[in-house]
């Protein structure tokens, strides 16, 4: 097949458009820059400029291609409803010019939009949050399962963890380590009890693909290797590895040490994929998250995106 990948150049989108170019399938890749285009090009794939705003630009790559992958997401938290507002106008041109034509569209949001169950385990079939008060994202679920039962696309969701980790990540986990260590302390909140999902970026990409090949009109995929691992045990090992005291803080305390990501690790959202998995064919077979942690994400170059 030949694929229309958005966010190709992206953490996960180039695991994703590697893994599409070994198992036989052609990568158009959208590119707003030259160093994105540069890389989706050394990666093997064909290039189309463009960026998520571009309306017409998204169009034309689903129009040409036999499927697409929707990973690009504007990720600025200081301004959510702009970044889910963009994704649902892209997701509509996406939708717009394959309905009908059984070409897969699929979309990413994440995992923690899921309703709490008080720590139980989720699944695929559970309902999402509509009430988090930090982001909408759930609107762009609404709106590809509302364009697959209504304009008869072939729309699927992949949802990701929190935490879609690997070597050279900069997101949420190297964050905290920075966090560690500007505060002398790994600090969790609360009793540390709460579960975060993790999958690795290679076992992530794999299941794109497989939902591309073997995915059905309205299927919602978790992309969940780890049904959850607590955050004393993440903590935990960034403390011992940095040789620093291991706290806990009640959430007044913890914010102004964490910022945001205290509201976030202290959300209990543990997530099934067994469903996801039988469906597919998708087995994860990469290292599991603090085994990552302790190989790749204490080098002195490990940097975070986020600022804490």
């Amino acid at each position: 097949m030949r694929v229309f990948v958005t966010g190709a150049a992206g953490w996960v989108g180039s695991a994703v458009t590697k893994e599409l170019i070994q198992h036989g399938h052609q990568v158009l890749g959208l590119a707003r820059s030259d160093a994105t285009a540069e890389a989706i090009t050394k990666a093997g794939g064909e290039v189309l400029r463009g960026d998520l705003e571009d309306l017409e630009s998204l169009k034309k790559g689903a129009q040409d291609t036999d499927g697409t992958l929707h990973l690009a997401f504007i990720h600025d938290f200081t301004n959510m409803a702009h970044a889910t507002a963009v994704d649902r106008a892209a997701i509509s041109a996406l939708a717009e010019v394959v309905a009908g034509t059984g070409k897969p569209v699929i979309i990413t949001s994440g995992s923690l939009i899921v309703a709490d169950l008080g720590g139980d385990v989720a699944d695929e079939d559970t309902d999402i949050d509509r009430s988090v008060p930090w982001s909408d994202r759930w609107k762009s679920e609404d709106l590809i399962l509302s364009l697959s039962k209504e304009k008869d696309v072939k729309g699927m969701i992949v949802r990701l963890t929190p935490t879609v980790h690997g070597d050279g990540d900069k997101g949420f986990i190297p964050g905290l380590i920075a966090a560690a260590r500007k505060n002398g302390a790994a600090i969790y909140v609360g009793d540390g009890s709460a579960k975060w999902p993790a999958v690795h970026r290679y076992d992530a990409a794999a299941l794109y693909r497989l939902a591309l090949e073997k995915g059905k009109a309205g299927g919602i995929y978790h992309a969940s290797a780890e049904q959850g691992i607590a955050q004393k045990d993440i903590q935990g090992l960034i403390g011992k590895v940095l040789n620093l005291p291991v706290e806990s803080k009640p959430m007044q305390e913890g914010l102004p040490k964490l910022g945001f990501f205290a509201h976030v690790t202290s959300m209990d959202k543990p997530l099934s994929s067994e469903k996801t998995q039988k469906e597919l064919g998708w087995h994860p077979k990469e290292p599991g998250l603090l085994a990552d942690m302790e190989a790749h994400y204490f080098k002195d170059t490990a940097q975070s995106k986020y600022q804490f």
